[in-house]
């Protein structure tokens, strides 16, 4: 059997081959892991960031009703 190193030219340094091999099941779980936890952290941010808006002005939901201020236009020009 060859090493595929070899047959392109690059050789083979002992240990540091058996690195990039397969880690025994560890680094697939990284590969779920990682990403899932990504997409938590941000929802946790949008989350947080959203509370603290809130908190600011309690009344910044938004409504679809016409605006009332007289020096406001109900009409586009």
């Amino acid at each position: 059997m060859t090493n595929v190193l070899d047959t392109i030219g690059i050789p083979s340094t002992g240990d540091a081959g058996a690195m990039f091999a397969h880690q025994g099941g560890w680094d697939e779980i990284l590969l779920v892991l990682v990403p899932i936890a990504l997409v938590g952290a941000l929802l946790w941010l949008a989350k947080r960031r959203l509370v603290r808006a809130q908190r600011a002005d309690p009344s910044g939901t938004r409504s679809i009703a016409a605006p009332t201020a007289p020096n406001r236009p109900t009409k586009s020009s």
